[in-house]
């Protein structure tokens, strides 16, 4: 009977794995980068790629790169959003003027643009 090394390393991928009963199970830690709470976007993406992409999931997870992939899908996500709210806006005159001359119409545009901007966005950065 012969006894089983306690942690073996993969010099094809890189990991480690250690022996958890009679299996090896990778060496997988968060880096402090990963503690960081993610934003709306971000949880947004990672509930698509848990539930719809599973391989790519797990992919990202493995490689230790699940992290930066969902914050920088947040971060650019909020920025087109900040962006794509102020064309839209401004291409269909919701200034400051309509908001001081009624505000329930200024407040009633200002959703819809956000709607519209939020639909592009999960299309292209989020099920994309």
């Amino acid at each position: 009977m012969s006894t089983m090394n306690k942690q073996i390393h993969d010099q094809k991928n890189g990991l480690t794995y250690t022996l958890c009963g009679d299996c090896y199970l990778p060496d997988i830690n968060l880096s402090d980068a990963d503690k960081i709470p993610l934003g709306h976007y971000g949880r947004m993406r990672l509930n698509y790629l848990r539930e719809d992409r599973p391989g790519l999931y797990t992919r990202l997870i493995l490689s230790g790169t699940l992290y930066e992939h969902l914050a920088e899908i947040d971060q650019t996500s909020q920025q087109r959003m900040v962006q794509i709210v102020s064309r839209m806006a401004q291409a269909e005159g919701v200034d400051e003027k309509l908001k001081a001359k009624d505000q329930m119409a200024w407040a009633g545009w200002m959703n819809s643009i956000r709607q519209r901007a939020e639909e592009m966005i999960l299309q292209e950065l989020i099920y994309g």
